[in-house]
């Protein structure tokens, strides 16, 4: 692969991560727009929100099952595009849908184009990550999706009450990337089997995943999997709605939904670092830790702002990092041929907690109990998550070399400037 295609690599897969984050986070800060008595759109109730915002994951969470296949026939570069077309044209469709079916509809259409982006972006960076840099590579990336989490809070801010601008500048921005994709986006598997960045030609299957001691390795990761997502987005489509219910007006749970994805970039800076000097594994256990212990002190009503949005800021830091790292874990547990097959389904599986995390707290939002209860229930989710991550071995250390660790390597090289 020529080095003038290794920047557009890197920029276009957290570009595309971006899209993720800015998806999520605008249908969970207009929730309490188009649910209120002032601002309502269609006469929609929380339950309807709830029903759209899990069929839309219910499509995000087929999605990433089904790219692999697809992108192992097309290319990883025209799934991706299929995946960031159908998301855009759908997304500028949803806030013109005169009901709430249609709504769910559109939504879960535009989940499967967006399901697929993920696990493409990451995929791409595996193929092109050298040993000892894994967890650093998935983190960077992953920080294109708390960016995009951050852009959707402040358009969000600024539009009010007009929320349906935030899905037309969702899908205009997704429509505007194609063109740079098609010029520049370079492919990283052969369509025909052959890999253009020495992948083996071997096509593994869910089987070798539990092959040769690597159940329990697998297990792990994907109950990890779940357990970080169902954090994610359960936080990200509701907090602004569960801090509303605290007493917080709408105005500051916008700004506490950007102070949380914040910290989630700098976490994501932090996280991967330590995670490949100090090894996965620990690191993983720390973050989720440390993340039971910041959300459960959420439940308790802060009054000081300044003290708040520095609670928010440092769970940010932890929260959202620590379900990255288990990604990172992927590339560090299987051999290089199962490292696509380890990715598809570890995403897979933990998008299932992506779609549990919307319904079960939408449902403790509708009962009245999401405060103080939610952030219970986030705190025992991050248990669950340290439970999973100590069940997983202890993975080998790799090195940092290899013919394809220049790629990685120039992208920490940037972030070291």
């Amino acid at each position: 692969m020529r080095t003038s295609t290794r920047p557009w690599i890197v920029g276009l897969c957290w570009l595309t991560v971006m899209f993720d984050g800015f998806d999520i986070v605008a249908l969970g800060a207009t929730i309490p727009i188009m649910t209120s008595e002032a601002h309502g759109h269609l006469g929609v109730t929380v339950t309807d929100m709830t029903f759209v915002s899990t069929i839309s994951l219910v499509g995000v969470g087929l999605g990433a099952l089904l790219i692999g296949p697809l992108s192992d026939r097309l290319g990883r570069r025209g799934a991706l595009m299929l995946c960031i077309a159908v998301f855009s044209i759908f997304t500028l469709l949803f806030p013109l849908m005169p009901a709430v079916a249609l709504m769910g509809v559109a939504r879960l259409i535009a989940g499967l184009g967006l399901g697929g982006c993920m696990p493409i972006a990451l995929t791409m960076m595996q193929e092109s990550a050298p040993g000892g840099r894994k967890a650093g590579a998935s983190t960077f990336t992953m920080t294109g999706y708390h960016v995009g989490a951050v852009l959707a809070s402040l358009a969000a801010f600024w539009a009010q009450e007009h929320w349906a601008w935030l899905f037309t500048l969702g899908g205009v921005l997704g429509l505007a990337v194609l063109p740079i994709m098609w010029f520049k986006l370079p492919e990283t598997h052969d369509p025909a089997g052959t890999p253009s960045i020495a992948l083996p030609e071997h096509r593994s299957s869910v089987r070798d995943l539990f092959s040769d001691g690597r159940g329990r390795a697998t297990l792990g990761l994907w109950v990890a999997a779940f357990m970080g997502l169902l954090l994610v987005y359960g936080l990200n489509t509701w907090m602004p709605k569960i801090m509303e219910l605290a007493g917080y007006n709408i105005s500051s749970s916008l700004v506490m939904l950007l102070v949380l994805n914040v910290g989630a970039v700098i976490g994501l800076l932090i996280g991967g670092r330590v995670g490949d000097a100090r090894g996965i594994k620990g690191t993983t256990l720390v973050w989720f830790t440390t993340a039971a212990a910041l959300l459960t002190l959420l439940s308790v009503k802060i009054t000081n702002d300044l003290a708040l949005n520095l609670v928010i800021l440092v769970t940010g830091v932890f929260v959202f990092c620590a379900q990255v790292l288990v990604y990172a874990f992927v590339g560090y547990i299987y051999p290089r041929a199962l490292v696509a097959t380890g990715m598809g389904f570890t995403a897979g599986i933990g998008r299932l907690g992506a779609i549990a995390g919307p319904w079960v707290t939408g449902a403790l939002v509708a009962a009245g109990l999401a405060y103080p209860g939610g952030f219970y229930l986030f705190a025992g989710v991050a248990i669950l998550g340290v439970l999973a991550t100590a069940i997983i071995p202890k993975p080998k250390p790799q090195p940092h070399s290899g013919p394809e660790a220049p790629v990685i390597r120039e992208l920490h090289d940037a972030v070291d400037g």
